[in-house]
């Protein structure tokens, strides 16, 4: 009886894990659609799936000391982003594509809204990724589990 407690307990988890960035639009059209790109009422959609890569941009100090959609405050020297759809105080690997540097951050806001893009990065996370001066990059973003990330922050010097 025991063991499959823990059996259903391990594929529970495992499968928790595995759909970070399911949502239920996405499950929605998993089950009953071929394409992410989707005509739902004759309107085009997008799932969270489609924002796993895309153009990245930086914000910094003009937000710095606002509230972000989690309530607490910017910090633009903190390794945070804002992201559409991913959940918030969830936590995702960055890398930039252009010169493949990666940085983990932790979602703590809700954006952008402007110029189809898909992640806003703190100040910091740009800082690292190499793409202050550019402004925008193009990124694949990775979602992690809350322990690799506490691991990888701790293995960081500062």
């Amino acid at each position: 009886m025991n063991k499959l407690i823990t059996t259903i307990a391990t594929i529970a988890l495992c499968s928790f894990f595995s759909n970070v960035l399911t949502t239920p639009a996405e499950a929605k059209s998993r089950k009953h659609h071929r394409y992410p790109h989707h005509k739902v009422h004759h309107k085009s959609h997008k799932t969270a799936a489609d924002f796993r890569h895309g153009l990245a941009s930086w914000y910094g100090s003009k937000f710095h000391g606002r509230r972000t959609a989690t309530g607490e405050r910017y910090d633009m020297h903190a390794m945070t982003a804002a992201h559409r759809y991913l959940p918030l105080r969830s936590y995702v690997q960055v890398t930039n594509l252009r010169n493949h540097k990666t940085v983990i951050v932790r979602i703590n806001d809700r954006g952008p809204y402007y110029g189809g893009r898909v992640m806003d990065l703190s100040y910091a996370a740009a800082k690292e990724l190499g793409m202050r001066g550019a402004g925008t990059a193009p990124v694949a973003i990775t979602p992690i589990n809350e322990l690799a990330a506490m691991v990888y922050m701790q293995d960081q010097p500062g």
